[in-house]
């Protein structure tokens, strides 16, 4: 969703932008082919280096825990059972639990209750980079349309419109996915995507004027 809304606002913003400027067709289509692009790479970029951070103190967090597994058992079994006394298990059980997880997989026990790390939520830099670049292009794809589309004199209008359709239907259907209230959403990303909107045509009228 975030991806996705950062797709609209960003190309929607640039094309209407260049397009205020009086710019010609070719200009403002290069600009919001460039625009999708960069936006994209930079969105893959950014996610990549992000989750390789954290899988490198995954990895780091893991080969400390290995280490302490190896050099005093002992203690790591009873850190692991007071994680599961606090979270509201018999004293006795949870050791006995403690105990059975660690004889079956003493590192992944450690890895799931004490760190937090499972199989599902591991960090995958190059699943996040693509998921992000996918995300952007799609949201892209309709202020984009729209600019290509859409006659000359109406091509700002229109391509507001349809960005800003888009918009309030990705904050209406991720409300819905959140169980969150869908009007404050739609509000929110109209509100704030409207203003970006608004200064770049404002920015783009006035490099026009200048030049």
């Amino acid at each position: 969703m975030l991806g996705a809304n950062d797709g609209i606002v960003s190309v929607a913003s640039l094309v209407i932008g260049v397009a205020a400027a009086n710019s010609s067709r070719s200009v403002v289509v290069t600009a919001g082919v460039a625009g999708l692009i960069a936006g994209a790479m930079s969105m893959a970029t950014g996610e990549y280096i992000s989750v390789s951070s954290q899988r490198d103190a995954e990895h780091a967090d893991l080969a400390i825990e290995a280490e302490s597994l190896r050099a005093n058992p002992r203690a790591e079994l009873h850190e692991l059972a007071k994680i599961y006394e606090d979270r509201g298990v018999e004293p006795g059980l949870a050791r006995l639990v403690a105990g059975q997880l660690m004889a079956h997989d003493e590192l992944g026990a450690h890895m799931r209750d004490e760190l937090g790390i499972t199989e599902i939520a591991q960090a995958r830099p190059l699943q996040a980079a693509l998921t992000s670049a996918v995300a952007f292009t799609c949201g892209a794809v309709f202020p984009l349309t729209a600019i290509i589309t859409a006659p000359k004199s109406t091509r700002i209008a229109v391509c507001a419109v349809v960005s800003l359709l888009a918009l309030v239907l990705l904050g209406v259907l991720g409300a819905r996915v959140g169980g969150a209230p869908w009007k404050r959403a739609a509000a929110r990303v109209v509100t704030w995507s409207t203003l970006a909107m608004v200064v770049t045509y404002g920015i783009g009228r006035l490099v026009g004027a200048t030049v």
